[in-house]
């Protein structure tokens, strides 16, 4: 079927959409739900090709199996999340290993610290105020977190500053050819990630020629991509679940010489074109 729009485009154009060095990226879905894994290894492959993207920041609600492949290449240079793991599936392998050894850097989020960062890039101003992270340490870890005054009533607020991206990449159940996608019940900051990105790559179990329904709206949509079972291993409820041997693998070999085959089999599996290590 042709589509009468531009917006459709493969894995590798969306990938290529990341600029070379220093950009923000941010991952949409939860934990192991919704993850962007066909962009993640399409940018893999390209940075096996490139050298590039590089030195990116991470910018995830909770980060997961999609960033610790970027973070394994090397990819990363800030992390940006309140959380960086694989749930029961335990630690996030090259983030711990890299974290140890201080490979990147590591900015202490909170759930409240990235939700009201977005609040205020989206209503143009430089902070939000909030009650959070008062008497507690994190203040001190954070020193770039400003504190003020509420001027009417003059209690201590902390001014979270807002929180730019460069490019955000959300998996949808389904979109359309204009960019209207239909991301669930289970949102994460998906719909505020799209809305703060400068570029925004949705990629999709199913492409439908016009959705009724939809969380994102395509206006704000740079590239749309067909890409079934594009979460996988992670899951996309309804369509398949987690594939928790996948993920065990992956636990067991990502810091052995067995981890390249891996690789070049999940790519194979996203039909993302693969130099063999």
């Amino acid at each position: 079927m042709t589509y009468s729009t531009n917006k459709l485009a493969t894995l590798q154009e969306a990938a290529a959409l990341v600029p070379a060095s220093g950009a923000t990226l941010a991952l949409g879905g939860v934990t192991l739900y919704r993850r962007p894994m066909a962009f993640a290894m399409a940018l893999l492959a390209r940075h096996q090709r490139e050298a590039a993207p590089r030195k990116l920041t991470l910018l995830c609600y909770t980060a997961g199996l999609e960033s610790d492949v970027l973070v394994g290449a090397g990819m990363v240079e800030r992390v940006r999340s309140c959380y960086f793991g694989l749930e029961a599936f335990g630690l996030a392998p090259h983030f711990t290993e890299g974290a140890s050894r201080g490979g990147f850097q590591i900015v202490e989020e909170t759930e409240a610290s990235l939700a009201y960062g977005l609040r205020a890039t989206l209503a143009g101003v430089g902070f939000m105020p909030s009650t959070a992270w008062q008497g507690t340490d994190l203040l001190r870890l954070r020193p770039d977190v400003k504190q003020i005054d509420d001027p009417y009533t003059g209690e201590r607020l902390t001014a979270f500053p807002a929180i730019e991206c460069d490019v955000a990449v959300i998996h949808a159940l389904r979109a359309d050819p204009e960019g209207n996608a239909d991301i669930g019940k289970n949102w994460g900051v998906d719909r505020e990630l799209a809305l703060v990105a400068g570029t925004v790559v949705i990629t999709a179990e199913e492409i439908l020629p016009k959705l009724s329904h939809a969380e994102i709206i395509g206006s704000v949509v740079t590239a749309v991509v067909h890409a079934p079972r594009g979460a996988w291993p992670t899951s996309c409820h309804p369509s398949y679940p987690l594939d928790g041997l996948a993920t065990l693998q992956y636990t067991e070999q990502a810091t052995t010489a067995g981890y390249a085959q891996l690789m070049n089999e999940w790519a194979l599996a996203h039909d993302v074109p693969w130099t063999p290590s």
